[in-house]
């Protein structure tokens, strides 16, 4: 059976779970402020996200980061790694893609991770 954890936007989940996988997205809720910071926000969804689907930042195995400029990349990088850790297993594979967001949105990241099935309700 597919989980699914409803967003506020109108035609799609923030987070989709089947058996030991799941799957989330987000942006800024802020998108007043810099590249850093909505970053550091966008981060801070993604690991409630996972949690809520019982799986956290040290389980996600894949990436991918979308920004609005490529030229922000090095500021992102510096909080994503920060917000990783030091400990290279548990660094997901990341694709990094500037792209066309809308608005003031300057990012949107969404992960795959393992879920922790001890923890999923049965």
């Amino acid at each position: 059976m597919i989980e699914r954890k409803p967003g506020i936007y109108p035609g799609r989940n923030k987070s989709s779970a089947y058996k030991d996988l799941v799957w989330t997205v987000a942006t800024s809720p802020d998108t007043e402020v810099g590249i850093e910071e909505q970053t550091r926000l966008t981060l801070e969804t993604i690991e409630q996200n996972l949690l809520e689907m019982a799986s956290d930042k040290t389980r996600i195995v894949s990436a991918q980061v979308y920004i609005a400029n490529m030229q922000d990349k090095a500021k992102m990088d510096a909080v994503w790694r920060s917000w990783l850790g030091t400990e290279p297993q548990h660094w997901p594979q990341r694709a990094c893609l500037g792209v066309a967001l809308e608005g003031k949105v300057l990012i949107e990241v969404t992960v795959t991770a393992v879920r922790d099935l001890s923890k999923v309700d049965s």
